[in-house]
């Protein structure tokens, strides 16, 4: 048989497999680029890595993390038992995941599917959506307010076909942020019966004294799962290592239901040195407050040329462009600077870039050219 005659006779798309049609309704999540447009290596201020690196603690604990031939630790031990010391969370309420992507689509998937709803806010983390659909279950988005969380919104879209709440604190990709008493109420507006997962993967960014109480409302409350990430403060992004914490049910029924074996050697070994180096935590989160703190006033400075930094408790800020300079036109003259940042048109704010923080030469640099970008857009 030619080439020819067998494309011929190929089978007709109703007689291929077929996916799930809410699979088929998933839109991919999209990474932010280390790239330009004509491919070229930019500095990159697109995913929210730490500028300051890794611990040096971590990058040694790679090089010895134990013999490749062999499995990981299936139950990731010695890294739940560490993580347990520093928030004082029994081990067997920990369950670890290939970065928290993996476990908040764990938990859509067990608790809702065909017929349920997984709700959140408007601009929240683009994963919520795939993590809904993955499950068969209807995305339900709540107004926003100014770009953050509306804890009366969320409360007024409850039907009874709501069975997971996500809720990202600080929120990406906004950087707006609740404190403990909303975080309580929102929790005390839902029905025991709905499980309210709260996205914690920037709050060790957030100020000690302003912790919105989610560990302690998780170690408590039978119906709160919350996520975290090593791939933030911690500079682990590219060992995927994600943990989170709830009653104990919740913490069984990720765990029937997560990959095995899924952080690897080195991941584990990476994790459990970047917990015993809390200096470097505390090194990323000065840096990252006195670096957002001077930028965010430096774009302030440019609110008669129509820009606004957002109010942000993360590790970057997002610029609204009201006036005669547009998010896109910035995005585009950045990486003609050698900069990627993340223009997010797809997440429904194609008057926005978010921008992480960088070096303070890095960030400097960025206030600089939006300075000139809007001053002759004007």
């Amino acid at each position: 048989m030619t080439e020819t005659s067998m494309t011929e006779t190929s089978l007709p798309a109703v007689d291929r497999p077929q996916p799930k049609p809410w699979i088929a309704a998933i839109h991919p999540y999209v990474p932010g680029k280390s790239t330009g447009t004509d491919g070229k290596v930019l500095i990159k201020l697109s995913a929210n890595e730490n500028p300051l690196g890794t611990s040096p603690l971590a990058e040694a604990a790679r090089h010895v993390a134990g013999d490749q031939a062999r499995y990981p630790d299936p139950d990731s031990v010695a890294l739940r038992t560490a993580l347990g010391a520093l928030h004082a969370i029994a081990p067997d309420r920990i369950v670890m995941g290939t970065g928290s992507d993996e476990l908040l689509n764990l938990a859509a998937q067990a608790f809702a599917g065909p017929g349920d709803e997984v709700l959140y806010v408007r601009y929240g983390f683009s994963v919520y959506d795939i993590a809904a659909r993955r499950c068969g279950a209807a995305p339900v988005v709540a107004p926003d307010r100014d770009y953050g969380t509306d804890v009366d919104a969320l409360l007024a879209a409850v039907t009874p076909a709501t069975r997971v709440v996500f809720l990202a604190n600080p929120n990406n990709p906004t950087g707006s942020y609740i404190g403990r008493d909303a975080v309580a109420r929102l929790h005390a507006g839902l029905r025991s019966d709905i499980l309210l997962v709260i996205d914690q993967a920037y709050a060790e960014y957030v100020a000690p004294g302003d912790d919105d109480g989610a560990l302690d409302l998780a170690a408590r409350a039978a119906n709160v799962l919350v996520t975290r990430t090593f791939s933030k403060i911690y500079g682990l992004a590219g060992e995927r290592v994600g943990w989170a914490t709830g009653d104990a049910a919740l913490i069984d029924m990720l765990g029937r239901i997560r990959g095995p074996f899924n952080l690897s050697l080195s991941a584990q070994a990476t994790a459990l040195a970047a917990v015993g180096d809390q200096d470097f935590v505390l090194r990323s989160r000065d840096h990252n407050a006195r670096e957002r703190a001077r930028f965010a006033a430096a774009i302030a400075a440019l609110g008669n040329h129509g820009l606004r930094p957002l109010p942000s408790e993360a590790n970057f800020v997002l610029i609204e462009f009201g006036g005669a300079l547009s998010a896109e036109a910035a995005y585009r003259a950045l990486m003609d600077h050698g900069y990627i940042t993340r223009w997010l048109p797809g997440q429904g704010l194609p008057q926005c870039l978010r921008i992480t923080i960088g070096t303070a030469e890095q960030m400097d640099h960025i206030a600089g050219v939006l300075a000139r970008l809007a001053g002759e857009a004007a």
